[in-house]
């Protein structure tokens, strides 16, 4: 739906002033002005003041203004036609039956028409005189006779009308029984089908009156009683009919609009209320619709698009437009992406396509646990996959399986929220600060002609080896709530450098958090974000939490996503700006092939580098060699420690996977990693001056093949 309408009738549109011809000074000894001067069109004395003054009103309507609603219209008028020919297909029976009936009081209706004629009771005007006479005087014999005479003339035709009649029945009796059943069957229809015509009575249809039932309705009415009802319009005087009531105006609608009713309107003045008062009485509004408030979209029209302070553009869809088969991501399937472009993020309610631009931005994610926050977060990731100058820091808090195939791509990955891994984060994130100010150093010194604005450009990226850097972090809260009060403060300070500097020298944040609390992610750090997406929260505190303070109100409340939409969140991507999307689905298979695609690309374009450059594990997946699974995972979980005790070992591989890993013990584990080709050195490792029993990972990575080790380093 094009969000642009009309002002509506009545209104007259703010003074506009246009050039005139020269008009003299009203003192009569002053010469006329040498140059023009500017006129109201709305004075009187202008003739062109009554046809300049209208306002500019679209002329196509309003589902014919877009691309979008016209295939969105034309594809409900499709549903509509096949529901109307099975609704009717199915009474085909019906209809046959309902024909013949009616076929048959038509044959009686002509055949009562007909008879006077084939009886002859049509008399003539001196027969009807003649029989009026007879019976004024029944004794006159003569006039008697006469009328009997009479009678007799104008009835001879009977004989000969009623035996044509009777030869041409018998005629197309034998006609249509001799003839192809094709042709019978035209016959057929040729006869009935004005018959049934003549049967039918005024309220007599040979079709039902078939209506496509919807689920939901809505008219000016109803839209005014709703309103009215959450507070936004007056309700009429005192024992007055509530006609008089203030009522909404509407610029569109409400009309069909694809799966749902659209419809722009303005509040009325006077009230004192306005769209942003609309937007917060969301679910009162769709109480009084009969509508779950998911299925409310509403948002305020701005000048650009014809709007003002009081135009909403609502539109109501006919059931829970979160609900489906996911879509699929059309990374799955490309083989090349440029960050610079839009990234393909998924669809709202209406069926649209949400496109998101990343450079020059930083993203946060949020929500409960198993809403798809993590998948949605890795749409973006996997848009720099795609892009060989890209280059991925990652860290996961929660040292899981879900970033586990960036290895084969990250220049530095750091899995788990263990003191190593919190070390190992550190690290990367002084890495990214001095990369950071070199690269400012760099762009100082390069000339206009080059970079014309002081920021990273595609031109500059490849000249000058200056990828674009993806900062990926998962379960901030982990991080934070593991480090002690000096490395938090430190980290917080670190990744907020990052989100605020870090755009223009090409670095794009993408962080997520389960629990955006003050605690967990500060303030300071959530409000420099610039893109801001959630998952179902659990009330609208925790909604704003993640998207902005008074979002909510605006609006923009995740809280109102139910445990169903898996996947579907609502993004903000400025401070007016939001939508509720149906984020695209990349499934757990996809996104390890795509990042096997993306460290092709970088090894074709040289920019295979840190530590993706030196996983073995990595390696081995990219040279097809399958390495056995106890012994990929082992160096996954000490991907930060030359050396492991084995409890830490076991909690480690328990955390990427329990399922596989949930039953395992030490002798378990020693037996597994025997059988994979590893051979311990020492029985025992030290770590912080602690002797107990655990793995050297020199070990475990001398139990991968040699050619993988050899080309590799």
């Amino acid at each position: 739906m094009t969000e642009t309408a009309a002002d509506p009738v009545g209104t007259r549109p703010p003074l506009t002033l246009v050039k005139n011809t020269p008009t003299p000074d009203p003192a009569p000894t002053d010469p006329p002005a040498a140059d023009p001067v500017v006129e109201a069109v709305d004075r009187p004395d202008n003739p062109l003041a009554d046809w300049l003054s209208v306002p500019d009103a679209p002329v196509l309507p309003a589902w014919a203004r877009s691309a979008a609603s016209i295939k969105s219209n034309a594809a409900a008028f499709g549903r509509l036609t096949w529901w109307h020919t099975q609704y009717h297909g199915f009474r085909v029976p019906k209809y046959l039956v309902k024909t013949v009936l009616l076929a048959a009081r038509g044959f009686f209706r002509a055949t009562m028409g007909l008879w006077p004629t084939l009886s002859a009771q049509d008399h003539t005007a001196t027969v009807k005189a003649l029989r009026a006479q007879v019976k004024a005087r029944p004794e006159d014999v003569d006039l008697a006779t006469r009328l009997q005479m009479a009678h007799f003339e104008r009835t001879r035709t009977r004989r000969w009308r009623f035996g044509a009649a009777a030869a041409g029945v018998a005629a197309a009796a034998v006609g249509i029984a001799l003839a192809d059943p094709v042709l019978q069957a035209g016959i057929a229809g040729a006869v009935v089908t004005p018959l049934a015509y003549l049967g039918r009575g005024k309220e007599t249809h040979l079709l039902d009156q078939g209506a496509p039932p919807l689920r939901v309705d809505m008219s000016a009415q109803q839209l005014n009683d709703a309103l009215r009802a959450a507070g936004l319009l007056k309700s009429g005087r005192a024992n007055e009919d509530e006609k008089d009531a203030p009522r909404v105006s509407c610029s569109m609608g409400p009309v069909r609009d694809g799966r749902g009713w659209a419809v722009i309107f303005d509040l009325p003045r006077g009230g004192g209320k306005t769209a942003s008062d609309v937007l917060a009485k969301r679910e009162v509004i769709a109480q009084e619709l009969g509508v779950d408030e998911i299925q409310v979209i509403m948002s305020r029209v701005r000048a650009s698009k014809g709007g003002n302070a009081g135009r909403v553009s609502m539109w109501v869809a006919d059931d829970d437009p979160y609900l489906g088969k996911p879509n699929p991501s059309p990374f799955a399937t490309a083989e090349r992406f440029s960050i610079w472009d839009p990234i393909p993020f998924g669809q709202d309610a209406r069926g649209n396509r949400i496109e998101v631009p990343v450079m020059w931005q930083s993203m946060f994610f949020g929500g409960l646990p198993r809403r798809g926050k993590t998948f949605t977060q890795r749409l973006m990731t996997a848009a720099g996959l795609l892009d060989p100058y890209v280059r991925h820091y990652v860290a996961d808090g929660k040292g899981g399986a879900d970033w586990m195939p960036m290895r084969a791509v990250a220049h530095r990955l750091v899995m788990g929220a263990e003191d190593d891994a919190i070390e190992a984060l550190k690290a990367m994130l002084a890495e990214l600060l001095v990369e950071m100010e070199r690269r400012f150093a760099i762009l100082r010194e390069l000339p206009t002609s080059i970079c014309p604005e002081g920021k990273l450009t595609p031109e500059i990226v490849q000249r000058y080896n200056l990828p674009v850097i993806f900062v990926t972090i998962d379960e901030l809260q982990e991080y934070f709530t593991a480090m002690e009060r000096e490395d938090r403060e430190q980290v917080i300070n670190d990744l907020c450098r990052i989100a605020r500097r870090g755009p223009a020298a090409g670095f794009v944040s993408n962080f997520a958090s389960q629990r955006p609390d003050a605690d967990s992610v500060p303030t300071k750090l959530r409000e420099i974000i610039t893109l801001r997406y959630s998952t179902q929260v659990v009330d609208r505190a925790s909604s704003d939490m993640v998207l902005g303070k008074g979002k909510a109100a605006q609006g923009a409340d995740a809280s109102v996503l139910s445990e169903d939409h898996v996947g579907t969140g609502v993004l903000v991507t400025g401070p007016a700006s939001y939508v509720t999307v149906r984020a695209d689905y990349l499934d757990g298979t996809g996104f390890p092939l795509l990042c096997q695609k993306g460290r092709t690309l970088r090894q074709e374009a040289g920019q295979l580098t840190g530590d993706a450059a030196g996983d073995v594990t990595a390696a081995a997946d990219a040279s097809g060699v399958k390495l056995p699974p106890i012994l990929s995972d082992a160096l996954e979980v000490m991907r930060h420690s030359p050396r492991m005790f084995t409890t830490d070992l076991l909690a480690g591989l328990v955390n990427l996977d329990e399922d596989v890993y949930g039953d395992f013990n030490a002798e378990r584990l020693a037996s597994e990693l025997e059988a994979a080709g590893v051979k311990r050195t020492s029985k025992q490792v030290k770590i912080s001056g602690t002797n107990a029993a655990g793995y050297q990972r020199r070990d475990i990575e001398a139990a991968v093949p040699a050619e993988i080790l050899l080309a590799h380093g």
